[in-house]
């Protein structure tokens, strides 16, 4: 088993290789008039469907406020829809429209497209290591 000061080092290597490679992709987007959290809403819009400002707010780790702003802002640029609540008239419920859905479809396709020049300038047995690897970091996040 490897020694304290060894996993250390490697704990330190994988945060700083995720942090980089994490910056690398979010610099792959289609505009800079949609902000990094403005695109990760619609990103969780996208994955987890139609819900309420306050449990997409919480979803995303921001105050009710800063969400509004975010709701507004998607809303002006035509990427979101909002609409009543179908039993608290005080709620509205925020979904991905059309113009939404397309934005976070074309985002994922940048993103993967670069991040497939980068694999394929490597071999196939690191390829394979890649593979596994995002196995382990999958669970890894899970936990």
């Amino acid at each position: 088993m490897a020694d304290a000061g060894q996993e250390r080092t490697l704990a330190s290597r994988l945060r700083l290789a995720v942090v980089r490679l994490n910056r690398r992709l979010r610099a792959q987007r289609l505009s800079t008039n949609v902000s990094l959290t403005q695109l990760s809403a619609l990103s969780t819009l996208h994955k987890c469907g139609a819900m309420t400002p306050g449990q997409l707010a919480a979803k995303e780790g921001v105050q009710p406020p800063s969400m509004t702003r975010v709701i507004v802002a998607l809303e002006q640029l035509g990427y979101i829809a909002r609409t009543a609540h179908p039993t608290d008239g005080r709620q509205a419920i925020v979904e991905l429209s059309q113009a939404g859905v397309d934005y976070v479809h074309a985002n994922i396709t940048m993103r993967e497209a670069w991040l497939d020049e980068r694999l394929a300038q490597l071999s196939e047995e690191e390829r394979a290591v890649l593979a596994r690897a995002a196995e382990i970091i999958e669970r890894m996040a899970a936990q």
